[in-house]
This record gives C-alpha cells, sequence and structure tokens, in this order.
C-alpha cells in the first residue's frame, strides 16, 4: 500500500489528486494538508510514502518545508508555476506537474515514483513501499497494470513500443527510450535502437543475437558495451 500525502492550499487541487489517485489500487490518502506547516507537524509523528506538494503555499513555501525533511519520502510537485523546476530536481524530486494536469501525465508521475523504488534500499530513509513492482500501460483507451518481473523484452515500432510479457503484448504509443526512464529499473538494458530485453529472462547471447523464449534479438554495434557489462 503506497500511504500518500497532499499538501496544496488549493482545496480544486486536493480533489483532482484523490480522484486521479483513487484510480489506481493501492493508493492509501493518509491526510489533506492545507499549508506545510500542517504537512511538517503531521510528517512529525507519521511516515508516509509519497507527498504531492505545491510551491506556493502561505507560511511556508514548498521547496523550503522540503529542505526541512532530513529524510524525505518521495515527492511529486504540483504547480502552476514552471520556473523552479530545475531547483526540484536539484532537491531530487520524481516528477514536476504543471498544473492543470491530466490523468496521463499524472500517472507517469506515479509510475516513475514508484519503479524508481528499486534503486534505493537505505534502511535509514523513508522509501516508497510496494509489494509488487507493477507499471500501469495505456493502450487503446485502456490502462493494464504490468508487473516488471512479467515483461521480457520491449521491440520499438515508430512511435509504438510492443511490450512483451510471459503471456500477453500489450502496444503502448510511446517511444522505447521514454517507456524504459519511465520504468527507471535496473533489469532492463537496451541492446538494439528497437529493443530492450529484461535481463532475467535472457537465454542465451551467441554472437550479435539474444535469444529470449523463441525470439531471437539483435545486439546493435552501439549497444555491445551494454553486453559486455552484463557479462563481467
Amino acid at each position: 500500500m503506497i500511504k500518500y500525502l497532499i499538501i496544496d492550499d488549493e482545496y480544486v487541487a486536493h480533489g483532482i489528486i484523490k480522484r486521479y489517485c483513487d484510480l489506481l489500487p493501492n493508493m492509501k490518502l493518509m491526510k489533506h494538508c492545507y499549508d506545510a506547516l500542517e504537512a511538517f507537524e503531521y510528517l512529525n509523528t507519521h511516515e508516509v510514502d509519497l507527498i504531492f506538494l505545491d510551491l506556493n503555499m502561505p507560511k511556508l513555501k514548498g521547496f523550503d518545508f522540503l529542505k526541512t525533511l532530513s529524510s524525505p519520502p518521495k515527492v511529486i510537485v504540483t504547480t502552476a508555476y514552471k520556473e523552479y523546476a530545475l531547483e526540484g530536481y536539484e532537491l531530487n524530486i520524481v516528477d514536476y506537474l504543471l498544473k492543470p494536469f491530466g490523468f496521463e501525465r499524472f500517472l507517469k508521475a506515479v509510475n516513475k515514483a514508484v519503479t524508481s523504488t528499486s534503486k534505493t534500499t537505505s534502511s535509514d530513509n523513508i522509501q516508497l513501499k510496494i509489494k509488487e513492482n507493477s507499471i500501469f500501460l495505456k493502450s487503446n483507451k485502456k490502462y493494464t497494470q504490468v508487473l516488471l518481473c512479467n515483461i521480457t523484452y520491449l521491440e520499438s515500432a515508430g512511435n509504438y513500443v510492443k511490450v512483451i510479457t510471459t503471456n500477453e503484448t500489450i502496444t503502448v504509443r510511446e517511444k522505447i527510450t521514454d517507456l524504459l526512464a519511465v520504468m527507471a529499473n535496473d533489469d532492463f538494458i537496451q541492446v538494439h535502437k528497437s529493443f530492450a530485453v529484461a535481463k532475467k529472462h535472457i537465454k542465451s547471447i551467441e554472437g550479435n543475437r539474444i535469444l529470449i523464449a523463441d525470439k531471437i534479438i539483435p545486439i546493435g554495434t552501439m549497444y555491445k558495451t551494454n553486453i559486455t557489462q552484463l557479462l563481467k
């Protein structure tokens, strides 16, 4: 279960974020906070996995509040002010949502927050805890939740990517590089301009070819270094 906090002085923003979160499984709202001081008091006695943080608030601004936290959880900034984006990334926020944002853009941010957790193992920090590492994929106006461990490889076709899993193929309108960035998982490597593979599903590597199940995947010249590092 992903426990989250909304920190925003606008009631409308709270409603939009909660409505979007209600469409996703395993998302639990812990508290509505309408200024940063209220959130600071709550976090003194409670832990959350994810914060949706506005910047322009009374009493204490969003980034000033974030700097007061010694071990902040994952943070997705939600703001109408794009000029603060650079400062946000310097504070290691997960994503920067510019208001007004739609559900699809919101979903990408949440996916980044969920998948980036696998890279952090320190028990001293509050981490985003999920029982299963998964991603939502949009295809034909439908969102399908897919476990990352079930994805065998990705195959690019123009502006689309085929996501091949152990039991189905889902085609999404994404570039392969963008999808890999959202997945943000070290278990996947790009081996060709049109292919990325899951390391755990590689059956064999021979010459310039990778075998996954019954699929032969080419290794591009520019990506041979990735394979060399894998075999070390």
